[in-house]
């Protein structure tokens, strides 16, 4: 699929190449230039922060056949660095716990471990998506995990570590990898335009970042499919479109019909972005986002450096002037309420009535 080109073009093949995640990349090149290797990983955060690919650059490290002992990076060049590049390496496997979750899976993996590996010190099992596992299934592993053959690594990835056993947590490393910032989002970004030469306006690249919300495979993957309709020349429009993006100046419209208790222009403004096809769930998110900003600029003026990387100036000014419409306790109950109808929304049969609700009821 074209929107995924991106990602796999430029998935990182040395620690170095990767983005953000400092703390677990020192920790584990540490742990290889000392020769401290764990049994068991476990890689938990959002989606598309680099999970599964700090699992297989940690697999390709462990079995690089020119690796020295105080190096941590892998050589690339290697027989087993080239096969797992080229997805192909007999002693990386990787399984899809959505879809082998049950005891019979985990009992076919016990008899895989078995086995040695064929051209490689370790055999890795890198295990996504492990909160899918049943219960029986983490039953069955976990005697694997408790004193599994030297030649084994595992390295579980999971966007719910809370799902895990605590019996199954207390025997793996654990790494909590976090959301990408939105400047680290944008410079990626920027460097894959240059590198593809496609052509972007800034505010296009900074609304794909925030849209998606520090995931950067989610990034790459939204900028590949907009370049593949847009013909290398990304705009703010385009992806505006793409996304179904609410910019600034449409939420700004519409907390002003809050803020001014409006009720009539509330209710027009709501029908009438729903009439031109705007993702109501969007919007609401959006608001919700908006009205925590105006919340935190009420508390406290000095909170706005908490909003600094995803807020323009003029966009902090506006909000600065819009918080003298709203008091706290109003602030509270509205973000109460459109956290409401963002539960709403999926199962509403008339899309734009939980706001008439709320509108009708708090305006």
């Amino acid at each position: 699929m074209a929107q995924l080109v991106f990602y796999r073009k430029y998935r990182p093949k040395v620690f170095s190449e990767m983005v953000n995640q400092k703390n677990t990349i020192k920790t584990l090149s540490n742990a290889l230039i000392q020769g401290q290797i764990a049994h068991a990983y476990l890689f938990s955060g959002p989606r598309g922060v680099g999970k599964t690919t700090v699992a297989r650059l940690l697999a390709k490290a462990l079995n690089c056949q020119n690796r020295k002992p105080n190096e941590f990076e892998p050589c690339n060049k290697c027989e087993s660095c080239l096969a797992i590049n080229a997805g192909h390496s007999m002693d990386l496997i990787e399984i899809d716990a959505a879809s082998n979750r049950g005891i019979e899976d985990v009992r076919s993996l016990r008899e895989n471990i078995k086995f040695p590996p064929i051209n490689s010190k370790y055999k890795v099992f890198i295990i996504d998506e492990a909160h899918q596992i049943t219960k029986e299934g983490f039953n069955a592993l976990l005697k694997t995990l408790e004193e599994p053959p030297e030649y084994v690594v595992f390295i579980l990835a999971t966007t719910q570590p809370d799902k895990l056993l605590a019996t199954i947590l207390s025997r793996v490393q654990r790494y909590d990898f976090k959301k990408l910032n939105l400047d680290d989002s944008i410079k990626r970004l920027v460097y894959i335009c240059k590198q593809e030469k496609i052509k972007f306006e800034d505010e296009a690249l900074r609304l794909i970042a925030l849209y998606s919300e520090g995931g950067l495979r989610d990034a790459e993957s939204l900028l590949g499919q907009i370049s593949l309709v847009t013909e290398k020349n990304i705009t703010k429009k385009a992806v505006e479109e793409s996304v179904g993006a609410i910019n600034f100046e449409k939420v700004k419209r519409f907390i002003d019909c809050l803020g001014k208790k409006n009720k009539e222009k509330a209710l027009e403004f709501i029908n009438k972005i729903y009439d031109e096809g705007y993702d109501l769930e969007v919007f609401n998110k959006e608001v919700l986002n908006y009205l925590r900003k105006i919340l935190l600029l009420k508390i406290s003026p000095t909170l706005g450096k908490l909003l600094e990387k995803d807020t323009t100036s003029e966009e902090m000014t506006t909000l600065f002037k819009q918080a003298e419409f709203f008091d706290t306790p109003y602030l509270e109950k509205l973000l109460g309420r459109f956290i409401e109808i963002q539960l709403q929304l999926r199962r509403t049969p008339i899309p734009t009535l939980p706001f008439e609700i709320c509108i009708s009821q708090e305006l």
